[in-house]
């Protein structure tokens, strides 16, 4: 890998390592380009905060950080500031305003709950719910048609164990939609390294069917996540299985 714009931060509450350390251990693996995308704030109502996200006053200080690192590495690594972000009908317009002010670059659509997070509903437990797989489909693809993601992070997270040609039905309808918005979906190498039920192979074979777009993304939680060779031959085995196209570079889609 060339490229890898799917990094977070300790702000998120489940990941470790200094910016720095994410740097040196970018440069370590000879990338040319490493993207921080921490899990973004959003303007919930009062009461309400987030267990796997930056809170909104830590905005500031992510932003900061990565600015830092990025004037003292010029010249070593280019590095982007970017988030990632789950589209979130009642609140996405607030949240994007609120990060474009700050300066961030770019967004990767990453679907970890549904409706608009208040309600609870998350997308990786098991479920045979076709309203539920509806929802996902319907929502991402909502977010895509919005033309602000640069990617699309494990699309496949949604863990649907319901009807399988109803899956074949909602999925083919999911991938033709990031096909007509030219929208790469990724290969998550953190699902692959701890056996989530993503990268799903259904999911794959489905978009190789529709000519999708595919890259990877190391979804980094520490640095050393950056010098896993041992994933990323797995994930390029698995691409090269279904005969997908995988980006080596992403051309970022400004906010």
């Amino acid at each position: 890998m060339i490229v890898n714009l799917h990094t977070h931060t300790p702000r998120c509450r489940h990941a470790g390592g200094s910016e720095e350390a994410y740097v040196r251990c970018a440069l370590d693996a000879g990338l040319q380009t490493l993207g921080f995308s921490d899990h973004t704030p959003y303007p919930f109502p009062e009461g309400y905060y987030s267990t796997f996200r930056m809170f909104p006053e830590e905005l500031p200080g992510y932003v900061a950080a990565v600015e830092d690192v990025r004037r003292r590495y010029a010249g070593q690594l280019q590095i982007h500031l970017g988030v990632e972000a789950e589209f979130y009908p009642k609140y996405f317009s607030e949240m994007v305003k609120m990060i474009r002010d700050r300066g961030i670059e770019y967004m990767l659509l990453g679907q970890h709950m549904l409706y608009n997070e208040t309600e609870g509903i998350g997308t990786g437990g098991p479920t045979a719910d076709p309203a539920l797989l509806k929802q996902y489909c319907d929502q991402t693809i909502e977010a895509m048609y919005t033309g602000l993601f640069t990617y699309f992070a494990h699309p496949d997270m949604m863990n649907f164990v319901g009807d399988e040609k109803l899956y074949r039905q909602e999925i083919s309808r999911l991938c033709r939609a990031a096909k007509e918005c030219d929208l790469p979906l990724e290969i998550n190498l953190l699902g692959l390294h701890l056996q989530r039920q993503y990268p799903n192979p259904r999911f794959w074979e489905i978009a190789a069917e529709e000519g999708c777009k595919a890259v990877l993304g190391v979804d980094a939680h520490q640095p050393e996540a950056l010098l896993d060779t041992k994933t990323e031959r797995e994930a390029r085995k698995l691409a090269d299985h279904f005969g997908l196209n995988v980006l080596d570079t992403v051309e970022l889609r400004r906010i």
